[in-house]
């Protein structure tokens, strides 16, 4: 690669659990900061720095001002270099614009990267053009292969189907983009097909040169794993002044670049970076994955306790040193490092707050319930009022579910004041519990009433379940709607108490 294992990454997301998936994803000590105003340390060399903008239900004039601030933050902790380098003529400079893949050579400056939605939604192209402002070029790469989401011919792919023709957009307010070009505009790309990435790094690197030569930005096709990698390493050959942008899997092709020359494992009591989880755990689904459902019929009662009537299931037991996961890249099976042990609990109960509507979701609640967790239902009409929701404080020890009431249909337009309330609820729980978020604007407006602005990853139990730790020692489970198999709840109790054989009530 061209980077030396001290390379600084910044990253920006739209959402909190976006923002997570990137801190774990890069494989590097990372800290996320969720307001760039407290970045506060200058990013360390070796560190990456994750910022969540909350940007993804801003309009397109405010998600752009939101970009440019994080970057003038950015700058303004650390006084780093823009990374921009163009000779007079306005061109690439001709001195680093290629480099040996293995030379170690870097510029100075971060390299910058910024998550985008693999389902381009949200403020894609204005965020997109507001990222490219400092840059040489800035190199595109949507694709979730990890999700059966894949660009071909600047198409996004889901499950084969393209995006404009999926069901995927359904709870949005507008129609889906035809294509990533579309989505990216007023942002002036190219589109780099699928035969140019695969004929390697250093021709990609060539193609993206020449691009960028015509003030244009490359968007490229890609399909797997192995095809985000070489445009990562491609995009690194041209050196510091390329940013990137793209989904998770860029963020992993990246990740793997900047670990591939990091071959010391970590000594016995160290907290270790985490491993990239198996790919077979992530169930996508094509419905917004923040957004709970609202009922129209007659409010229900604060809360109904369901407690199950089962002998408490065994979850899986937590990656220990002997279980393996297949690789993202190769399919290659390897060990998985077992992190969550090292971190306690301090006799905090375990709050799980399911706040999205995905139809996985209800599945997922099922299966910890029926492990012997307590269930929390929640009239989303009382949710969206001005009072605050009064939750049953988790006892030690013990696992608590809180989902929304969805029966009574769903009205447009409630769905974030029901966040709101649902982070009002969780905010005033005393006894501090330890916290499963899901959906992106649910973690966040959670952790915004708590008043917590930095997050530490630990890992991800399995793909998108990032393992967090707050200043004061609490853990923070963050989780796209969308991801997970029915088991995903039960794994992450399992992950976060290990030393419990089952989930307890």
């Amino acid at each position: 690669m061209c980077r030396r294992d001290d390379t600084t990454v910044v990253a920006l997301a739209d959402d909190l659990s976006g923002a997570a998936e990137v801190a774990a994803l890069l494989g590097l000590p990372a800290r996320l900061v969720l307001r760039p105003a407290d970045l506060g340390l200058s990013p360390a060399p070796g560190e990456a720095v994750v910022v969540d903008l909350d940007s993804r239900y801003l309009d397109e004039g405010a998600a752009a001002a939101a970009v440019r601030a994080a970057v003038r933050a950015v700058r303004a902790a650390g006084r780093v270099s823009s990374g921009a380098g163009r000779d007079a003529d306005g061109n690439l400079a001709e001195g680093r614009a290629f480099r040996a893949v293995n030379s170690g050579a870097v510029d100075g400056g971060p390299l910058w990267f910024k998550k985008c939605d693999s389902l381009l939604r949200g403020p894609v192209g204005a965020e997109a053009a507001a990222f490219a402002e400092d840059a040489e070029v800035l190199v595109v790469a949507t694709a979730l292969p990890a999700a059966r989401r894949v660009v071909r011919g600047g198409v996004v792919l889901v499950d084969g189907v393209p995006l404009h023709e999926s069901a995927a957009w359904r709870a949005e307010e507008r129609a889906a983009p035809r294509s990533v070009a579309g989505a990216l505009a007023p942002l002036p790309v190219t589109g780099v097909p699928l035969e140019t990435v695969r004929r390697g790094p250093i021709a990609l690197a060539g193609r993206f040169r020449e691009v960028a030569a015509d003030g244009r930005h490359p968007v490229c096709d890609a399909e797997t794993d192995t095809d985000l990698t070489v445009i990562a390493t491609a995009a690194a050959l041209l050196g510091p002044g390329v940013r990137l942008l793209g989904s998770g899997g860029l963020a992993a092709a990246l990740g793997r670049l900047l670990t591939s020359r990091r071959p010391t494992p970590p000594s016995a009591g160290t907290r270790p970076p985490s491993a990239v989880p198996p790919s077979a755990t992530h169930t996508p689904a094509a419905t917004h994955p923040t957004a709970p459902a609202e009922a129209t019929g007659p409010t229900a009662a604060t809360h109904t306790p369901a407690t199950a009537t089962t002998e408490p299931a065994s979850p899986p037991s937590p990656a220990g040193p002997t279980a393996t996961c297949p690789d993202a890249a190769s399919g290659a099976a390897r060990a998985v490092v077992p992190v969550y042990d090292t971190v306690g609990t301090g006799g905090r109960g375990l709050l799980v707050v399911a706040g999205s509507a995905e139809p996985v979701v209800g599945e997922q609640v099922g299966r910890l319930v029926a492990a012997g967790a307590r269930h929390v239902v929640l009239a989303p009409g009382q949710l969206a009022g001005t009072d605050t929701v009064v939750l049953p404080a988790p006892a030690p020890g013990t696992v608590t579910v809180v989902s929304v009431d969805g029966a009574g249909g769903v009205r447009a337009g409630a769905a974030r004041a029901v966040v709101a309330g649902l982070a009002r609820a969780v905010s005033a729980l005393p006894g501090r519990p330890d916290l499963v978020l899901t959906g992106g604007e649910t973690a966040r407006r959670v952790l915004d009433a708590l008043g917590v602005t930095t997050l530490r990853p630990v890992g991800e139990i399995h793909h998108g379940a990032v393992h967090c730790t707050t200043t004061d020692g609490r853990s923070v489970v963050t989780r796209p709607g969308s991801f997970g198999g029915p088991d995903s709840f039960v794994r992450i109790a399992a992950a976060l108490r290990p030393s419990q054989q089952g989930v307890t009530q």
